[in-house]
């Protein structure tokens, strides 16, 4: 992912003219942090991607996938870009371009235990969940799903994950316009 994401990462801040200063203070992520992800070091978590997702105005999806080049999308179980957080582990699985919406398809693990936090990004959150009881939502008001529930809801509104009563296992669509 890293070569990927370093390419990705140079290629759209150059396309917007932006500079690394300003990229970190669009994001709040240091120079320095930058200046890795750019380049063969650093190993960014979940809050990183989305903080240059918001930065950059585009999907996680377009910092770290190659353009696709198939018809056939397959991903076998253990495949695919993996990303960490506090509380949530990410594995994109695709990657839709259809029309003017990209919508990216993951399979989420939300560990118990831990809180994790977004102050918000582009899209809508499409959330269904396979196992266990997940909080989800705006911090003050919160969905609580259980297996077979779903939820979407604006993902431009800050948001937590927080798995209830041992690991989720759900399925997250993120929804953008191209």
């Amino acid at each position: 992912m890293q070569a990927v994401l370093a390419s990705n990462l140079r290629t759209l801040r150059a396309a917007r003219n932006i500079s690394l200063s300003e990229l970190s203070r669009r994001s709040g992520i240091g120079k320095a942090t930058l200046s890795q992800l750019e380049g063969p070091g650093g190993n960014p978590t979940i809050e990183t991607l989305f903080s240059l997702s918001r930065a950059l105005d585009v999907p996680v999806s377009a910092l770290v996938s190659e353009a696709e080049r198939s018809a056939i999308a397959l991903v076998r179980a253990g495949e695919g870009t993996k990303i960490s957080g506090a509380a949530v582990d990410l594995r994109l699985l695709h990657r839709l371009d259809a029309g003017r919406t990209i919508i990216e398809v993951y399979e989420q693990r939300v560990r118990p235990g831990a809180v994790q936090h977004s102050e918000g990004h582009p899209g809508l959150e499409h959330i269904h969940v396979v196992s266990g009881v997940l909080r989800v939502g705006p911090p003050n008001d919160p969905f609580e799903l259980r297996a077979g529930d779903y939820v979407c809801f604006s993902a431009s509104i800050p948001h937590s994950y927080e798995a209830v009563d041992g690991p989720v296992l759900s399925t997250l669509i993120l929804q953008h316009s191209a």
